[in-house]
């Protein structure tokens, strides 16, 4: 009995837990202002190298 109050009293799982979808989110939001920025310069170079030729 005491193991099974340990293990329903124990929340350093839940903690781990919540850091990584908070890693998670924080990665997502990232990748998706890189890509947007990437896009844009790709579109920038693009003009640039037309107006070159």
């Amino acid at each position: 009995m005491k193991i099974i109050r340990e293990f329903l009293v124990d929340e350093t799982a839940a903690t781990a837990i919540e850091y990584g979808l908070i890693a998670a989110g924080i990665a997502i939001a990232i990748i998706t202002a890189v890509n947007g920025v990437g896009s844009k310069l790709s579109s920038n170079f693009v003009k640039i190298s037309t107006s070159l030729k």
